[in-house]
């Protein structure tokens, strides 16, 4: 009887036994993992509405494409006298943007966004000495009128007067129609003559326009040159077309394109819709880099690795001693670590990811190694569990700013890793 007590004692006592429950008990704090993860991810959507709201408040993202020359045209299609009508736009032969951008950050609680005012300065001219127009359509040159388009006129400051050759044009709101972009401004030109067409060409505006994140322009000229002057420090240049030239320093940024008509997918001259140089345009982003939610939520999928290291230090630290250690304290241990990557996505809000990454790590190291010391009272355990956690933290921030090698990187990481793994539980036979 005494025998048969003892047996079923060992078979409940048993490192199998344990090890299945642990093995349970690291499936189900999946759970609280992925509950950590999605706070991050509301974290980040709050994040991204707050930009939103004072976008609203101040204005967009902005593209500016044009001037465009359109010349309203009309086909008679029956001998009833019914008609079609179309629009005929001509972008300009050579044209060249110069930004100066004035960036400044908003605050929406704890979130913050990059908004902007900016000179921007437009120069180019159209010319109509290659202007073939092969279809029925009669157009009425004296109707014709210039766009600008802008893709949020929230941003305008002020007038805004286009030199057109001898010509003085006063911007009116709004666009005549959508065939090139959605929104805009017009000046009306009155080209009535075959003398005025020889004569015009030549456009000059400049004006004050507030917007978000960043600007960008659209490649309307056969020549399109831009130049971006800035106090931002960390520009993101996007778009179709990278910079020519370049420089960026600790007062601001400089950067300059040169692009011509057979770099871009659309004609100098076309009637109606069929084209949108939106589609292409570029420029810069000045947006300030939140990446601690996605940096965070990255570290927390190693959450699980952490958790498993230290249960497999704890297990073998069993295997070399009499002592044992409740399930119940291996769950406090892992609760610690999952509070870890709560913590850390709370500093890094108010401290920035690094910072808030080291004060985190300090602190659940301190925390568990403390446990350790007054659970078990053995100073070679706490070293390897802190030491082991430490070389973990180290390792997982490495792999955060490694980015484009960060997936080698970790793969090589673990393979190593298993390597010591299978070595450690092969000298002390945890499962004979």
């Amino acid at each position: 009887m005494e025998k048969q007590t003892l047996q079923t004692k060992r078979w409940y006592e048993t490192f199998t036994m344990k090890m299945i429950l642990l093995g349970i008990l690291g499936l189900t704090l999946l759970i609280p993992l992925e509950m950590v993860k999605n706070l991050i991810r509301e974290r980040s959507f709050y994040a991204d509405e707050a930009k939103k709201e004072i976008e609203n408040l101040w204005s967009s993202f902005q593209t500016i494409t044009g001037p465009v020359l359109n010349i309203p045209g009309k086909k008679i299609v029956s001998e009833e006298g019914k008609y079609t009508t179309t629009t005929l736009h001509i972008l300009p032969e050579n044209i060249m943007f110069k930004a100066l951008i004035k960036p400044e950050v908003r605050y929406r609680g704890i979130y913050e966004a990059v908004v902007y005012e900016s000179d921007i300065e437009i120069i180019g001219n159209f010319t109509f000495d290659d202007l073939n127009i092969a279809d029925e359509y009669i157009y009425y040159w004296d109707q014709a009128y210039v766009s600008l388009g802008i893709s949020d006129n929230r941003g305008l400051t002020g007038g805004i007067v286009l030199h057109l050759d001898s010509l003085s044009i006063e911007a009116e709101p709004g666009i005549a129609q959508t065939d090139v972009f959605n929104n805009g401004i017009t000046f009306p030109a009155n080209i009535s003559s075959e003398i005025q067409r020889k004569c015009f060409g030549l456009f000059h505006t400049n004006f004050k326009l507030k917007g978000s994140e960043g600007i960008s322009f659209s490649p309307v000229g056969k020549t399109t040159k831009v130049e971006i002057v800035s106090s931002w420090t960390a520009p993101s240049f996007q778009g179709n077309f990278i910079p020519f030239e370049k420089e960026i320093t600790t007062d601001g940024f400089k950067a300059a394109w040169l692009i011509t008509h057979l770099n871009r997918n659309f004609p100098q001259v076309w009637n109606g819709k069929g084209f949108s140089p939106e589609e292409e345009a570029f420029g810069v982003n000045m947006i300030i880099e939140v990446d601690h939610y996605r940096k965070a939520e990255r570290c927390a999928k190693y959450g699980i690795l952490f958790i498993l290291l230290t249960f497999f230090v704890l297990v073998i630290f069993e295997i070399r001693s009499s002592e044992r250690i409740h399930i119940f304290y291996y769950l406090l241990v892992a609760f610690a670590l999952i509070l870890f990557f709560s913590l850390l996505n709370a500093l890094s809000e108010k401290l920035g990811f690094n910072p808030a990454y080291l004060v985190s790590s300090i602190a659940t190291i301190s925390l568990l190694c403390g446990f350790f010391y007054s659970l078990i009272n053995k100073r070679w355990i706490v070293m390897v569990i802190g030491g082991m956690l430490s070389v973990l933290y180290i390792f997982i921030f490495i792999l955060l700013a490694l980015k484009d090698y960060a997936y080698l990187a970790g793969n090589i990481g673990l393979f190593v890793l298993l390597g010591i793994l299978m070595l450690v539980s092969s000298k002390y036979r945890i499962f004979s």
